[in-house]
């Protein structure tokens, strides 16, 4: 599919008109995929959107429920479109998410992930006067070293095809990712919080688990943990657990719970750092606005660590626990704290 559909499609020579700013009413955003952080990772753009056309209403084209979940909140999302996680299991459902796009007239269509199979053929097949296949050659010479970041290189890219389209070049900080939470939920999320707790001091949390090779074995999560209590002995420690319900602590400290997102977005809001491998929770834990400590030992910290919020992505490869500590120590503030001497 990806040989049929790399051709597929041409941003620049589609439309020679510039981009009337007040003409964009409906927006398409397409990103076919069912995964939590990858669903997360486009909240930036999905905000860019809406901070260059104000008045425009966006339509989302993923898979999976999780989009209705993370969107939920936020005015200028109208229709969100979800194909099945499993098409053949679900083929009239899957084939009705396509026959969605060809239902509705958008005024721009934007692919947000330039090598998707699908994302390039749902932005062809919409009926759009203007297409943005999310080419990622850094045509504007933008030179930011996270340019390759999942969140931010899909903004950088429409930021570079716009200005093509007749309008200047934005070189605002890219935004950060979201899940907007309501007071309520935060709320709600504080009283279980403080159910967990019995010390009114400042909660680390933890996520000690990732899927496949991301996943630090029991050992490292043992002796990480063990330096972390020992120089944070004045903290609260709390776990949040993945839906395996397991922990690489041997649930150690107070576990949370749940299979509610924006449950445990909640939660983690209302504790003071987020330390975790890279996952779909990590990135959760960064759109609540949570600082966020993200250990990576596969992965690229280019691609995919956590940002704003003093946020920070280690790569376990060439950092040490050391390391590790000290940044940690950087977000908490370490100045105003007391610590035991190493």
């Amino acid at each position: 599919m990806r040989r049929i559909t790399k051709n597929l499609g041409n941003s620049e020579n589609l439309n020679q008109n510039p981009i009337n700013k007040k003409e964009i009413k409906r927006v398409l955003i397409s990103r076919p995929n069912h995964r939590l952080g990858n669903l997360l990772l486009i909240t930036p753009l999905v905000q860019e959107v809406s901070n260059t056309f104000p008045n425009c209403k966006i339509d989302l084209f993923v898979k999976g429920n999780l989009g209705s979940v993370i969107f939920q909140n936020l005015d200028y999302i109208d229709r969100i479109i979800n194909l099945p996680k499993k098409h053949f299991k679900h083929l009239n459902k899957y084939l009705g998410g396509w026959f969605q796009i060809k239902k509705h007239k958008y005024d721009l269509v934007i692919n947000v992930v330039e090598t998707s199979s699908s994302g390039r053929l749902s932005t062809k097949l919409a009926n759009s006067g203007y297409k943005f296949f999310g080419e990622n050659e850094n045509k504007c010479e933008v030179e930011d070293w996270d340019y390759l970041h999942m969140a931010k290189g899909p903004v950088y890219n429409f930021r570079c095809y716009l200005s093509h389209m007749g309008f200047p070049l934005n070189l605002d900080e890219v935004p950060t990712l979201q899940l907007k939470l309501t007071s309520h939920e935060l709320s709600a999320g504080k009283q279980i919080l403080q159910k967990m707790v019995e010390k009114e001091q400042k909660t680390i949390c933890l996520f000690t688990y990732a899927t496949g090779p991301k996943c630090y074995d029991e050992v490292w999560w043992s002796n990480f943990y063990n330096r972390l209590k020992g120089e944070f002995f004045d903290f609260n420690f709390v776990e949040v657990l993945p839906v395996e319900n397991v922990s690489q602590i041997a649930f150690a400290e107070p576990a949370f719970y749940s299979k509610d997102i924006r449950e445990i977005g909640a939660f983690i809001a209302n504790t003071d750092i987020f330390i975790g491998a890279d996952s779909g929770i990590m990135h959760l834990a960064s759109a609540t606005g949570t600082p966020v400590i993200g250990l990576f030992s596969v992965t690229q910290p280019e691609r995919y660590a956590p940002y704003g919020s003093l946020s920070h992505g280690v790569n376990t490869n060439e950092k040490n626990t050391d390391d590790i500590i000290t940044e940690i120590k950087k977000i908490l503030n370490r100045d105003q704290l007391k610590f035991v001497s190493s």
